[in-house]
C-alpha cells in the first residue's frame, strides 16, 4: 500500500501528541496543525542530509514558533537524524533528553537556532539568508546556493522584532528566504481577533515581500506554493491556513488547543479522527521507510557538492571561513598597530580607537561583516575595506541596518550560526535594552558576534539621561557567557578587539567612549595584557596601601588619583580592568597578585552593582547611583562626583 503525505504527516502528529502527553507538558497544537505542510517541505523541498547536519550548503530550516518543538523533533527523528532517538521522543522535556521544551541548537544537531522567545527565529533566519547571499557572491553557486525556510506563528508576527526583520529582508530582496506563516488565527488567550486584526499578507507586501495564501491541509496546494516561491525574486511569505490542534474533537481551532497535555480522551479522539490505530510512540514500518527515504533524498546532491568543493580553487578559503579560522598574522598586525598608537600618544575616544583597530582587522579577516543601526559615523564601524551590502552588491561587507537594533542583533546571530561570517555591528550602549532579547539568545547559543556599543556612560554629555547608560555595563556583565570589554585607551581597545574576534564560544560587547581619553599605556609591550581581564597598570613604590580598580574612561581618573595620593605619602596601585569576565577566569593566585591585600576602591561611571565581587562590601566605589543629566560631560563628572578628588578621598577613608 502506497504511503501518502497524510500518512507521513500523521506520524508526525502521533509522535508529537504522544510526547506531550507523556511529559504532561508542552505545545502540541502547532505540530498537529502544521504537520501536513511541514511534511511536504521535508519530503520534497528541503535540501538536507541527516548523516551530516553541518553540511555547509544545506537549506536552513527555522522553527520560529519554537513552542511547537515536537514538530521539529519528530521530523528530525523520522528523517534519520541520530540526534533524536525514539527514547528522546519518549522523554520529551526531561533532563538529559535531546528534546528540550524549546529547540536548542547546542543540544540537538539538526536544530539550526535556539527559538522560543517569539519573533527571534524569523529575525535570526533573516541573518542566515543574508549570510547565504554574501557567501554566494564570494564563492559562487557551486559552493553556496541554498534556501532558508521558516515556520512562524501569529505570536512571532506580533512581536515587534518581526517588523524590523521583515522590512530589512524586503529591502535587501532576500529571494532565498521563504516563510511559512502558520495562519491558524489563534493565540493562547483565544482567537487573534481578541488583540489583532492585521492583514499579514498586506503587511509583508508593504515591506517588499511577495505573498500567497495556501491551504495548509492540502498537499498539492502547499507543493505548488513552494514550487512557485522558489522562483521569486523577493522574499516570500506563504500564509498557510491551518487548524490548530487538527483532529482534536473538542478543542481544535481554539485557544485551548495551543498547549497541552490534552488528556487521554482528547488524544483518543485525535487518533480516531486521523485514523491512527497504533499505540503511543509506534510508527508502522511502511511509514518509517517512507520517511527514511525522504531523509536520503539529498544525498546525491550532497555528494556532488563535496566533489565540487574538492575541486574548487576556493576550497582552502571556503573551509577557513566556514570553520571560523582566523589568519595567523593577526597578532603581529595588532602588535604593529599598538606600537603606532603608543608612539602617537594621542588623546582620542575609544570609539575612534575602535575604528582604527577595525581598519587593521577587516583588512586581514574577510569574514568580518560590519554594520550599524543608523549610527555609522558615531560607532566608527565602517572601514575602507567594507563596502555596503545592497541588493545589487552582495559582495559588500557592511550592512546599513537602519534603526533596527533588535533585528540587527538577531540577524548577526543568524549570520554566525550560518557559518562563514564573523559579524559585528554598532549602536549606542543604552540601546542594548532594545536588542537584549537577541543578545541573550546569542549568549545562550554561544554565537561569535561582537556588539560595538559606544557612548558608554554619562561621558556622552549633552544628550542627557535618556541616552546615558548608567546600569547597562553591569547588566550585560550579569549575563552568562558574555564578554564585556571596556578599554581605557587605544592600546587596550586594540587588544580587546583581538580578544573579541578570537572568542569562539560566545558574544562580546565593546563598550566605548564618546569623549576623548588620555593614553593609559605609554610603553609598548607585545603581550596582550588585556587577555587576563585585569592587570596592574601602574604599580607603586614599596608596599601598596590601597588598590584602585578602574575601567574605560575612568582609568585616567584612577591614574591621576594615584599621583595625588603619592603627594600625600600614600602608596596606591592602579589596576585596569578591561574585562572582568576574563579576570574571573584567571587562576586565583593571579587574581590575588593583582588585587593585593590592601583596601580597594573602584571607579567606573556606572552603578556599583557587581563590583562588590572585587572590592568587597566595605570597598570604596566612585560612580553613579542615579540617572544622569544633560550637560557637557566635564560638568557631569563634577556634578556626580566622579573625580580625582573623590577617588583619593575614598582611599583615605579606608587607610585612616
Amino acid at each position: 500500500m502506497a504511503v501518502t503525505n497524510r500518512d507521513m504527516a500523521n506520524a508526525v502528529r502521533a509522535l508529537s501528541m504522544d510526547a506531550v502527553e507523556a511529559a504532561k507538558s508542552g505545545h502540541v497544537g502547532l505540530p498537529l496543525g502544521m504537520a501536513d505542510a511541514a511534511t511536504v517541505l521535508f519530503r520534497k523541498f528541503l535540501k538536507f542530509d541527516p548523516a551530516d547536519p553541518n553540511w555547509a550548503d544545506r537549506d536552513r530550516f527555522v522553527l520560529s514558533a519554537g513552542h511547537g518543538s515536537m514538530l521539529i523533533y519528530s521530523l528530525l527523528h523520522l528523517t534519520g537524524y541520530k540526534s533524536v532517538s525514539r527514547d528522546d521522543i519518549r522523554n520529551f522535556r526531561q533532563l538529559g533528553a535531546k528534546t528540550p521544551g524549546h529547540p536548542e541548537n547546542f543540544v540537538t544537531p539538526g536544530v539550526e537556532t535556539t527559538t522560543g522567545p517569539l519573533g527571534q527565529g524569523i529575525a535570526t533566519a533573516v541573518g542566515m539568508a543574508m549570510a547565504e547571499r554574501h557567501l554566494n557572491a564570494r564563492f559562487g553557486d557551486d559552493l553556496v546556493d541554498h534556501h532558508t525556510y521558516v515556520i512562524a506563528g501569529d505570536g512571532c508576527l506580533m512581536e515587534g522584532i518581526s517588523q524590523e526583520a521583515i522590512t530589512l529582508a524586503g529591502h535587501l530582496k532576500l529571494n532565498k528566504l521563504i516563510v511559512l506563516f502558520d495562519d491558524n488565527s489563534v493565540t493562547i488567550d483565544g482567537g487573534t481577533d481578541l488583540s489583532d486584526n492585521t492583514d499579514q499578507c498586506a503587511r509583508f507586501e508593504a515591506s517588499g515581500w511577495i505573498t500567497k495564501k495556501v491551504d495548509g491541509h492540502d498537499e498539492k496546494s502547499v507543493e505548488a506554493a513552494l514550487t512557485w516561491a522558489k522562483k521569486q525574486k523577493k522574499p516570500v511569505m506563504l500564509a498557510v491556513k491551518t487548524i490548530i490542534g487538527y483532529g482534536a474533537p473538542k478543542i481544535a481551532g481554539t485557544g485551548k488547543a495551543h498547549g497541552g497535555p490534552y488528556g487521554a480522551e482528547e488524544i483518543a479522539g485525535i487518533r480516531e479522527n486521523i485514523g491512527w490505530k497504533y499505540p503511543p510512540f509506534e510508527v508502522p514500518a511502511a511509514i518509517e521507510k517512507a520517511w527514511a527515504k525522504a531523509g536520503e533524498r539529498s544525498k546525491k546532491e550532497h555528494e556532488a557538492w563535496n566533489k565540487r568543493l574538492a575541486g574548487s580553487e576556493h576550497k582552502g578559503e571556503f573551509n577557513a571561513a566556514m570553520t571560523g579560522r582566523l589568519p595567523k598574522n593577526i597578532a603581529k598586525a595588532i602588535i604593529k598597530h599598538k606600537k603606532a598608537v603608543v608612539a602617537g600618544g594621542e588623546k582620542k575616544a575609544t570609539r575612534q580607537w575602535s575604528g582604527a583597530a577595525l581598519e587593521v582587522l577587516t583588512h586581514l579577516v574577510p569574514e568580518m561583516i560590519g554594520g550599524s543601526a543608523d549610527l555609522t559615523g558615531s560607532n566608527n564601524t565602517k572601514t575602507s575595506h567594507t563596502d555596503p551590502i545592497t541588493p545589487k552588491n552582495w559582495a559588500g561587507r557592511y550592512v546599513h541596518y537602519g534603526v533596527r537594533e533588535h533585528g540587527m542583533a538577531a540577524a548577526m546571530n543568524g549570520m554566525a550560526l550560518h557559518g562563514g561570517i564573523l559579524p559585528y555591528s554598532g549602536t549606542f550602549l543604552v540601546f542594548a535594552d532594545y536588542s537584549r532579547g537577541a543578545i541573550r539568545l546569542g549568549a545562550l547559543m554561544g554565537t561569535r558576534v561582537v556588539h560595538v556599543m559606544t557612548h558608554d556612560s554619562i561621558g556622552l554629555g549633552e544628550d542627557g539621561p535618556t541616552h546615558q547608560p548608567v546600569e547597562h555595563v553591569a547588566s550585560l556583565r550579569a549575563m552568562p557567557n558574555m564578554l564585556v570589554f571596556r578599554p581605557a585607551d587605544g592600546v587596550e581597545t586594540a587588544e580587546c578587539w583581538e580578544l573579541a574576534i578570537a572568542n569562539e564560544t560566545g558574544p562580546s560587547v565593546m563598550a566605548l567612549t564618546r569623549q576623548g581619553v588620555a593614553p593609559a599605556r605609554t610603553t609598548h609591550t607585545d603581550d596582550n595584557l588585556s587577555a587576563k581581564g585585569a592587570y596592574v597598570l601602574s604599580d607603586c613604590k614599596g608596599k601598596a596601601q590601597a588598590t584602585i580598580l578602574a575601567t574605560g574612561s575612568e582609568v585616567e581618573i584612577a591614574l591621576a588619583a594615584q599621583e595625588m595620593l603619592a603627594e600625600d605619602g600614600i602608596a596606591a596601585r592602579v589596576v585596569s580592568c578591561p574585562c572582568l569576565e576574563l579576570f574571573e577566569q584567571q587562576h586565583g593566585n593571579y587574581r590575588k597578585s593583582v588585587l593585593g591585600s590592601a583596601p580597594r576602591v573602584a571607579v567606573e561611571a556606572g552603578v556599583r552593582f557587581g563590583w562588590d565581587r572585587w572590592i568587597g562590601e566595605d570597598g570604596g566605589f566612585v560612580g553613579m547611583s542615579s540617572f544622569g543629566a544633560s550637560a557637557p560631560y566635564t560638568d557631569l563628572y563634577k556634578k556626580f562626583g566622579i573625580t580625582v578628588q573623590a577617588v583619593a578621598a575614598e582611599v583615605k577613608k579606608r587607610i585612616a
